[in-house]
């Protein structure tokens, strides 16, 4: 790779005597790892505590994370794009979903980047892990019940799983009762091979306050709920992955280049312009943001 530290009398490559010793190691010259500073400066008490209660339940409920006004412009920006309900019971027959969020709604950077998530992630996956998708989710009202799932179910890998995806889902509108706030049910993250859920499952709806999030892993089961509230519920969730993994939506596709080379580093990285070692995510042997940089020398739109 032409950002890779390829030449033998490189110092860092003579201490490499096998291909496993490529896997965790940085070898790119140029385009080397990049963490989030806003991420790296949360209080490592409070990440100490909340990460406990993560790995014990499966899921934390953050208050107050993003302001009204984030609030309003996402609502604002998503509402020009939400017409359609989903095509089925999963994605909701009275549910509409905005999908390619970071090509369409600039507002929804601030929720996928927020550092005290990035903060949680760092923890929880390997550098340069991904954005795998990210959604607006309106819930009309006389919506019923999504069914319970996990988000990492296409992943053939046996349970209790690793943690290999971490989801966001933050609250536009109040999450209620009656609204069809998110339900999960504690602990079945850790549950065994075969296992589902079954009535006498304890269950919980994240009841919480517009601009609060609930921050799940990507093995708990949890869905959607019953809205019934006469009023729709908006929300914007966000899927993470191990970078070793396919994400669900393919950002190549839907994010222009013009908007990549755009956007904070931080997203930059989540949508794919990066390497995980020793060299997946290359683009003709080169590190992605290759590719960014050559379209601004070119002075390419």
């Amino acid at each position: 790779m032409a950002d890779s530290s390829s030449g033998r009398d490189d110092p860092r490559f003579r201490q490499i005597n096998s291909f496993r010793d490529y896997f965790d190691v940085d070898l790119a010259r140029t385009h080397t790892f990049s963490q989030s500073e806003a991420a790296s400066s949360v209080d490592n008490e409070l990440l100490e505590s909340q990460q406990a209660a993560l790995l014990s339940d499966g899921f934390i409920i953050l208050k107050d994370l993003v302001s009204a006004e984030q609030l309003a412009q996402l609502r604002s920006e998503a509402n020009h794009w939400l017409d359609k309900p989903g095509r089925n019971s999963f994605e909701g027959e009275r549910t509409q979903r905005l999908y390619g969020l970071p090509e369409k709604c600039r507002a929804a950077d601030d929720f996928i980047t927020h550092p005290l998530i990035l903060a949680h992630l760092d923890r929880l996956l390997k550098p340069n892990y991904l954005l795998s998708q990210a959604q607006v989710i309106n819930i009309l009202s006389e919506s019923p019940a999504q069914p319970l799932h996990t988000d990492d179910g296409f992943y053939p890998w046996p349970s209790p799983k690793p943690v290999l995806s971490v989801a966001t889902i933050f609250a536009i509108d109040d999450f209620t009762e009656d609204n069809g706030a998110t339900v999960a049910i504690p602990g079945s993250h850790l549950w065994g091979e075969g296992r589902f859920p079954e009535d006498s499952d304890t269950r919980v709806k994240a009841v919480m306050p517009a601009g609060s999030c609930i921050l799940f892993l990507g093995n708990l089961w949890h869905g959607g709920g019953e809205n019934y509230s006469g009023e729709s519920r908006m929300a914007f969730t966000g899927q993470y992955c191990e970078p070793y993994l396919r994400t669900q939506e393919n950002y190549f596709l839907s994010v222009s280049k013009d908007t990549a080379a755009a956007v904070s580093e931080d997203m930059r990285r989540l949508l794919g312009y990066s390497i995980h070692p020793p060299f997946m995510g290359m683009v003709n042997g080169m590190h992605p943001k290759r590719e960014l940089s050559l379209m601004d020398s070119q002075g390419e739109s």
